[in-house]
């Protein structure tokens, strides 16, 4: 399952108190330490779109706490910070409406301090004062909810009705391992995989009514929104192939216009089943594709790699 929303309530750590302490020889002075700071929450952005699976279950992420400060003016060590890893393309929106947007692998960014340790009381030591009998205690770290929303950050981007297709030529071109079988919704989840160095994504069918809610496909469109090439799947099995291809427009449209205006390849899946015609689309790149021919699949792949 892959999870693409979540809620959390980070803490950096709180830190240390203080040590109040005197030497211990008659009239020694004071040798309290300092606590240490609270550890940071950061976050980093990683390749595995399952990143966000661990919130399912981990609600509340802490960095660890400063340690309280020794004898002998012996400071206490920092809390360890804490870093959740988040895949790429995660968009972090805190309780002000503040956004965080992970745009590259490995990209890390501070999202909450740790508290500062408090001082030991030898650190109150003055000519005026020479034996403080008191520290401060460490501060709280820094405190926020967090709503997490993924949206898939990929160059090409397999769409159509279920059962167009898609993850079998996903499947064909890629290194992936879509499942797949004849019937509609074998496809519960995005899948991925890598062509020459691109990312193609299969997202789950879209249906009629898709974008106010019916089916799978709602729960993904948002993924659409940063691909930079759509391949629209449209099966020959069909019987109103244009219909189809309207469908999924009009799905695209209602839920942003804006995916309206993306560069967009059709493809006419299961060609070898029988021939199919478009004419009505009026698009220029309608390409006949079948698993079962070599002959098109590498053709589709040299288009794609060079585009």
């Amino acid at each position: 399952m892959l999870v693409d929303e979540a809620e959390i309530i980070i803490r950096g750590g709180h830190g240390g108190a203080g040590r109040v302490s005197f030497r211990a020889k008659l009239g020694g002075g004071p040798d309290g330490g300092d606590g240490g700071r609270g550890g940071d929450v950061l976050v980093r952005a990683t390749s595995d779109i399952y990143a966000l699976n661990q919130f399912l279950s981990k609600k509340e992420c802490t960095a660890e706490d400063g340690e309280s400060g020794g004898v002998g003016i012996r400071s206490g060590a920092n809390g360890k910070d804490l870093i959740l890893t988040m895949p790429v393309g995660t968009l972090l929106t805190d309780a002000a409406g503040t956004e965080i947007e992970l745009t590259k692998i490995g990209q890390q960014i501070l999202l909450a301090k740790g508290g500062l340790g408090g001082r030991g009381n030898e650190s109150f030591k003055s000519s005026n004062n020479t034996t403080p009998k008191y520290a401060q205690k460490g501060l709280r770290g820094q405190e926020k909810r967090l709503k997490l929303k993924l949206k898939l950050i990929a160059d090409l981007c397999l769409i159509g009705l279920p059962n167009a297709g898609k993850s079998s030529l996903l499947n064909e071109i890629t290194n992936a391992n879509a499942k797949i079988g004849g019937y509609p919704f074998t496809t519960l989840e995005p899948n991925l995989g890598v062509l020459n160095g691109k990312i193609l994504a299969d997202i789950p069918g879209l249906i009629e009514g898709a974008s106010e809610g019916k089916g799978l496909g709602h729960k993904f469109l948002k993924h659409i929104e940063k691909v930079g090439l759509l391949l629209h799947c449209i099966s020959c099995e069909s019987d109103d192939p244009f219909g189809d291809y309207k469908i999924i427009r009009e799905e695209l449209k209602k839920f942003n216009p804006e995916l309206l205006n993306k560069k967009e390849i059709i493809l006419l899946t299961k060609s070898d089943l029988k021939e199919t015609k478009l004419k009505k689309i009026g698009k220029e790149e309608v390409i006949p594709i079948s698993i079962h021919n070599w002959d098109s699949i590498q053709a589709l792949t040299k288009i794609l790699s060079e585009g």
